[in-house]
């Protein structure tokens, strides 16, 4: 499966300089954390969930 950045990054108090940057969530932990791959360099932090939000590209294709 090829990589699909269908997020971006929301927060801006935490890693303000990627704000609205491609992102996609590579896995899922409990208490709404979240392992998230950046597309510019790799960067992997473990977060929030809500410090993504969807694009609204992957809404689209979603609905079709």
């Amino acid at each position: 499966m090829p990589d699909v950045f269908d997020h971006v990054w929301f927060w801006r108090s935490r890693l303000g300089d990627r704000k609205g940057e491609a992102c996609r969530i590579v896995a899922r932990g409990s208490l709404n954390s979240a392992l998230v791959e950046f597309a510019r360099d790799g960067l992997r932090v473990v977060t929030s969930r809500y410090a993504v939000r969807r694009t609204n590209v992957s809404r689209e294709k979603e609905s079709s």
